[in-house]
């Protein structure tokens, strides 16, 4: 399924590929989601572009699904640009890694093409994280995350760092402390949002 709806938006689902692999993933568990996700194919632009149309009656279009969507940046820009022509909002949902995967600072292309963006903290420390995400990358992913934070203030409107609300309290409270150092918005939100 490319595209599904919740809570009133349109979200687009364009990988199963991520760079972490979370305890608390909702992909282990995927029959406690509504929706099939699991992708057979990666869709290329012009499938997900097809498939969301002119998105009404959606004010907001959120790149989120089983995967990373920044693992396919290319794609998600062009689809992003296209969702502006329409008129609609951008949200990207992701893992903050981006800079890591790409090996370049991605946080300037997303200018003018992202209103938001919600970046996935969920660890108070590099070696709770890792304990948590499992990231391909090791500690490095803790600080790229959040000095991928730090660049997309920059670019985007609208920053927030998240966690998922089934990390200990101790830990929610940490990430409220680095959201508000590095000056962006912080949300505790589940695990299908």
């Amino acid at each position: 399924m490319i595209t599904y709806e919740l809570g009133g938006k349109l979200y687009i689902n364009m990988t199963n590929r991520c760079p972490n692999n979370c305890s608390f993933c909702i992909r282990s568990n995927s029959s406690t989601f509504e929706y099939d996700l699991w992708l057979q194919k990666e869709p290329d632009a012009r499938e997900i572009i097809e498939e969301i149309g002119n998105a009404e009656p959606y004010d907001e279009v959120v790149f989120c699904g089983f995967g990373e969507p920044m693992v396919r940046l290319p794609e998600l820009l062009e689809v992003a640009r296209h969702i502006k022509s329409l008129g609609k909002k951008v949200r990207v949902n992701t893992n903050g890694q981006a800079d890591l995967i790409w090996k370049r600072s991605v946080a300037p292309e997303l200018n003018g093409l992202v209103d938001s963006i919600s970046i996935s903290l969920n660890a108070g420390t590099a070696e709770y994280y890792q304990e948590l995400c499992e990231s391909e990358f090791g500690n490095d992913a803790f600080e790229a995350i959040i000095e991928f934070a730090k660049q997309c203030l920059i670019y985007v409107p609208e920053v927030t760092l998240s966690v998922v609300d089934v990390i200990p309290q101790s830990e929610i409270e940490k990430c409220r402390e680095i959201a508000a150092k590095v000056g962006t918005k912080f949300r505790v939100r589940s695990m299908q949002e």
